[in-house]
């Protein structure tokens, strides 16, 4: 059986279980980076004070456009912090105010995401689902930039 935008019902809904993991981590991602910003302290403050706001800006973005995904498949998103705490595998940060921790987090999460968004590409491409697929390539294509980054950062 099809789903309203002509995918296997099935497969859209391990799909979205998929995609509600990674809304998840994203959800954790965009907590710490609050936090890092509003507790950095030390030489580096302007700039990572900066630098955290670009990414939970774009992570708050990211997080409606998962969510999006979700309910385009024909499924619910996840919505409370329970569930986030319950399918993350990025912790909380709690209480970071060194620079260089605070980046060394931030690598350590987005790598988290990565390595989830690219174990849902084979299962979005066995379902045929282009839009999940486009999504999560750009997701990765530019987190992958923003890696290199950090890491040269805290060379």
């Amino acid at each position: 059986m099809k789903n309203f935008i002509g995918l296997d019902k099935v497969k859209a809904e391990q799909l979205a279980e998929k995609l509600n993991v990674l809304l998840a981590n994203y959800q954790m991602y965009y907590q710490n980076l609050r936090g890092l910003h509003w507790n950095i302290k030390g030489k580096k403050f302007f700039e990572l004070h900066l630098k955290f706001e670009e990414l939970y800006n774009d992570a708050i973005v990211k997080i409606d456009e998962v969510a999006e995904r979700v309910l385009t498949l024909g499924e619910t998103p996840t919505h409370t912090y329970s569930d986030y705490i319950k399918n993350s595998i990025i912790t909380e940060a709690k209480n970071v105010s060194d620079g260089d921790k605070g980046v060394e987090i931030t690598l350590n999460n987005i790598k988290s995401i990565l390595e989830i968004e690219r174990s849902i590409l084979p299962i979005a491409e066995d379902a045929q689902d282009e839009g999940t697929l486009t999504l999560l390539t750009d997701y990765i294509t530019q987190q992958e930039k923003v890696a290199w980054m950090l890491a040269s950062y805290l060379q």
